[in-house]
């Protein structure tokens, strides 16, 4: 795993607004960069990104089921008591899933370490599954990089043939997000994209003009009722909005389904070590409320804890109301701190790599149950924010 300075394409701005890449560059300030990327060999991509990532996920599902069968820990991770028939029915039901993101630690010489899993509302992926495909394409037709050079990204493709797994030939799905977040609306336009690929038909309704019809179904701005729903917009809030109570009878298929509501829930995190405790692609992570108990699973993370802990909330946007406290000290915290007041987990502190001054993280992507895809952030600081840096990769020969 190298950072490599290859040079940006001088017209590559003129590129992402042809493509609609709207928010390549933020408050005066790059958000896509290419004038250096990431190279990785096929041994790391496949070993230590796609294989492990595949068996997280399924390690997720399976700590999914043991929280939903437990009153205390959908206590834990604050799942609406008025909802947990929801969410238990739609792991019972067996509800499909359609995409999440794992953040990743990888340095190119060990086992990547699970950050997070973003499984209900990850963005990024218009930059990741199009932009970035579009970039390694153009520097070949441009000679910049061999001809047998390739990239770990076949998102799109997989989100095509899921769509057509998970729904019948010209089913109609509507697409919500906030259309003023121009990332948000970004990566519902893609995922309408794939779904159109797939023979589906495809409709935008912004979140705020989703409205109940008299039989308590959903319906878009057109008073269309809403069969199918793929909603950027996170369980934690749908489970406690004004609307909530309509959920469960309102006869409409969601992606992501109610049970991503636990895997998409930071409380995972000590679920995963309690089941999976010493796995080589999980850090040591606990509820911080018994970080004083005096259990074995505790007194044997206690190094890894004193060296480094992350304290993260249950619920959290781009690194929002995240601390890292290094032998007992306060050594970095977001800035932003909207989440701080909710229920905390504690993770040992994975150190990122350092290359040039800048700290990547991998957001490696599921499709299904499978690893299809990877893209590259980077920031200077170690909590990675909304604001850091989209990085493209290649695979070398």
């Amino acid at each position: 795993m190298k950072r490599i300075h290859i040079g940006a394409r001088h017209d590559w701005q003129q590129k992402a607004e042809t493509a609609g890449f709207k928010f390549h560059t933020m408050y005066g300030e790059p958000y896509w960069d290419e004038e250096t990327v990431y190279e990785f060999s096929l041994e790391q991509v496949e070993n230590d990104i796609e294989d492990p990532s595949t068996e997280l996920h399924a390690m997720c599902r399976e700590a999914a089921a043991h929280v939903i069968a437990s009153e205390e820990l959908m206590e834990r991770l604050a799942i609406p008591r008025a909802h947990w028939d929801l969410v238990a029915r739609s792991w019972s039901d067996d509800e499909p899933e359609l995409y999440g993101r794992f953040d990743l630690v990888y340095d190119g010489t060990g086992p990547a370490k699970m950050i997070e899993y973003n499984a209900d509302t990850p963005t990024s992926l218009f930059e990741s599954a199009s932009f970035q495909w579009s970039w390694l394409e153009d520097m070949l037709d441009r000679g910049r990089l061999p001809a047998d050079t390739d990239q770990f990204n076949g998102t799109f493709e997989a989100l095509t043939a899921r769509f057509a797994e998970i729904f019948p030939p010209s089913t109609d799905i509507h697409f919500t997000a906030f259309e003023s977040l121009l990332e948000d609306y970004s990566t519902v336009e893609m995922l309408a994209y794939a779904a159109r690929a797939a023979d589906m038909g495809a409709h935008f309704v912004d979140v705020a003009q989703i409205g109940l019809t008299e039989t308590g179904q959903f319906a878009d701005a057109d008073s269309r009722v809403i069969g199918a729903l793929f909603k950027l917009y996170p369980w934690e809030d749908m489970l406690r909005d004004d609307f909530a109570d309509h959920l469960a009878g309102a006869r409409c298929q969601f992606l992501e389904p109610a049970w991503k509501a636990v895997v998409s829930n930071k409380g995972i995190l000590p679920v995963l070590w309690q089941l999976f405790e010493g796995h080589p692609n999980l850090l040591p992570a606990f509820f911080a409320d018994d970080l004083e108990a005096a259990t074995p699973a505790l007194s044997r993370a206690q190094e890894a804890l004193h060296r480094g802990t992350v304290f993260k909330p249950l619920f959290s946007r781009e690194g929002s109301s995240i601390t890292i406290q290094e032998g007992g000290r306060t050594t970095e915290e977001a800035k932003d701190r909207a989440y701080a007041d909710h229920p905390m987990i504690a993770q040992a502190y994975a150190p990122m790599p350092v290359f040039d001054g800048f700290r990547p993280v991998i957001g490696s992507w599921i499709v299904g149950r499978s690893c299809v895809g990877m893209g590259l952030r980077e920031d200077r600081a170690r909590i990675t924010q909304d604001l850091s840096r989209f990085k493209p990769h290649y695979i070398r020969a």
